[in-house]
């Protein structure tokens, strides 16, 4: 059995952990998430 885990809620889920625990992130996390699946859209 194989378990395939898509990449996009994994890195949702620890940027949710870390804008918890760091408020100041939030900025830094939102940009990257924008300019990674935003590069990732546009290969696709």
């Amino acid at each position: 059995m194989q378990l395939d885990i898509a990449p996009q809620p994994v890195i949702a889920l620890i940027a949710g952990i870390l804008i918890l625990l760091v408020p100041r992130l939030l900025n830094y996390i939102v940009a990257f998430y924008l300019i990674i699946f935003g590069i990732l859209g546009l290969i696709r």
